[in-house]
C-alpha cells in the first residue's frame, strides 16, 4: 500500500506518533511518503525510518497565499497514493482541499482540540467543516472532539490509537535525584508540560501556595514530609512571569526548563501533578503510568480514559479541588498505595506501535472499500 502522511508544524507528541506509524508501515513492506514542512524532518528524520520525505509548507495557522501553494504541493506530491493520512486539522482541511476525500480515501487524526477565538477561530470552524464532511474516517484523541466532530456532521469518527514509546530506564537512583532537586524527604510532584497558557500552570502554583503544614525537621537538618516540592520540567513563553510569582511568593516550586532525564524524576517523584485546561492523550501521562507514578490531574479532554483508576481527577481550574486531591494522596492512608498499584496496572495496559499500527491498517483498508454514496 502506499501511504501519505500529511502533518503541519509540530514539536511534540503529533510528529512522534507519525514517526512511530511510519516505522511500523515501512517495517510491514509498505511506501510511505512524509509531506510537511521542513522543520518537522528536521527533528524528527522520517527519512530514516524509510518514508521518503517531501516539504511542503504547511503553516502553522491560516496565511491564505501560502495554503494555496501547499493545497497545490499535496495535490502534486499525493497523488499516486492508495490513502493520505493527514494529522491536525489544517493538515487535513489542506487535503481535503486538495482533493482528497469521498472517492480518493482521506483519514484525519485530530490530535487537539480548537482553542482559537476571534477571526483565527473562525477560521479554523470553517477547517473543521471541511475535515467533517470530507474525511472518509476521523480519528480522535479525546471524546469530546469525537462529539464537536459528530455533530459537525462527520460520517465515521473513531478513537485513535496513539502509544506512548517505551520509557526509557533511568541513570540515576531517587535518592540522587532527590538530593539534586534539594527535597529532602518532602513528597516530590512532577509536572512535565510546555511553560504556556494551556498548561493551567497558574493553577498548579496557586496549589502549591498551601497552605501545607511543615514536618519538624529531624536532628540532622533533613526536612520530614510536610510540604511538598512541586517540580516542573519544560519550558516555554510563561517562565519569566512563573519565575517573578515563584520568588515573591516563595512558593515550593522549582522550574527545571527543559530536561532529557524525565526517566530520573519520574523514579524519584510521588506522583505526576498536571492542571492543564484540554489535553488529548499526553506523553507525559502515559510516560507517568507507564513508570507506575499515580496522576492528579484535570478531569479534561483524553485524560480520564488514560488515567482510570489510576489516579484523582478534578475539575478544570479549581485549585481546592486539587489541593485537596494532593493533600488526600499524600495524607490518606493506603490511598497512595492504592494508585501506585493501579498505575502499574495501567501502564502494562498502555498500547504499543504494532497495535498502533495494525490498527491504522485497519483503516485505510476499510476507507479503500468501495461506497454507495
Amino acid at each position: 500500500m502506499r501511504v501519505a502522511f500529511v502533518l503541519g508544524t509540530t514539536s511534540g507528541g503529533t510528529g512522534r506518533h507519525v514517526r512511530m506509524l511510519a516505522e511500523g508501515l515501512t517495517r510491514r513492506g509498505h511506501q510511505v511518503l512524509v509531506a510537511g514542512p521542513r522543520s518537522v524532518e528536521e527533528q524528527f528524520a522520517y527519512g530514516e525510518t524509510g518514508a521518503r520525505f517531501v516539504e511542503v509548507a504547511v503553516a502553522d495557522r491560516p496565511r491564505p497565499v501560502a495554503d494555496v501553494r501547499a493545497v497545490l504541493a499535496l495535490r502534486r506530491v499525493t497523488r499516486d497514493a492508495d490513502v493520505v493520512h493527514a494529522h491536525g486539522l489544517r493538515a487535513g482541511a489542506l487535503a481535503a482541499l486538495g482533493g482528497w476525500g469521498r472517492r480518493r480515501p482521506l483519514v484525519v487524526t485530530l490530535h487537539n482540540a480548537l482553542t482559537a477565538g476571534g477571526l483565527v477561530g473562525f477560521v479554523y470552524g470553517v477547517l473543521e467543516r471541511i475535515v467533517a464532511r470530507r474525511a472518509d474516517r476521523v480519528l480522535v484523541v479525546s471524546p469530546d472532539l469525537g462529539d464537536r466532530m459528530t455533530a459537525l456532521g462527520a460520517r465515521d469518527v473513531r478513537a485513535a490509537v496513539v502509544p506512548a514509546p517505551p520509557l526509557r530506564p533511568a541513570k540515576r537512583t531517587p535518592r540522587e535525584v532527590a538530593d539534586e532537586l534539594g527535597a529532602g524527604e518532602r513528597p516530590i510532584l512532577l509536572t512535565v508540560a510546555r511553560l504556556a497558557q494551556q498548561k493551567g500552570l497558574e493553577t498548579l502554583l496557586d496549589v502549591a501556595a498551601g497552605p501545607w503544614e511543615e514536618a519538624p525537621a529531624d536532628g540532622e537538618g533533613r526536612t520530614g514530609r510536610g510540604r511538598p516540592l512541586f517540580v516542573v520540567a519544560g519550558e516555554g513563553p510563561l517562565r519569566g512571569e512563573l519565575e517573578r510569582r515563584i520568588a515573591t511568593e516563595g512558593l515550593p516550586v522549582t522550574l527545571l526548563g527543559n530536561r532529557d532525564d524525565v526517566p530520573d524524576l519520574l523514579g524519584a517523584a510521588t506522583a505526576v501533578v498536571t492542571a492543564t485546561r484540554w489535553e488529548g492523550q499526553p506523553l507525559s501521562i502515559r510516560e507517568a503510568l507507564m513508570a507506575g507514578k499515580p496522576v492528579i490531574a484535570t478531569a479534561v479532554g483524553g485524560i480520564p480514559e488514560i488515567v482510570g483508576d489510576a489516579g484523582i481527577l478534578v475539575p478544570y481550574g479549581d485549585v481546592r479541588a486539587l489541593r485537596e486531591a494532593v493533600r488526600t494522596f499524600l495524607e490518606e492512608p493506603g490511598t497512595a498505595e492504592r494508585l501506585s498499584a493501579a498505575a502499574v496496572r495501567r501502564g502494562q495496559e498502555m498500547p504499543d506501535g504494532d497495535e498502533a499500527t495494525e490498527n491504522v491498517l485497519v483503516v485505510y483498508e476499510t476507507v479503500r472499500m468501495p461506497r454507495d454514496d
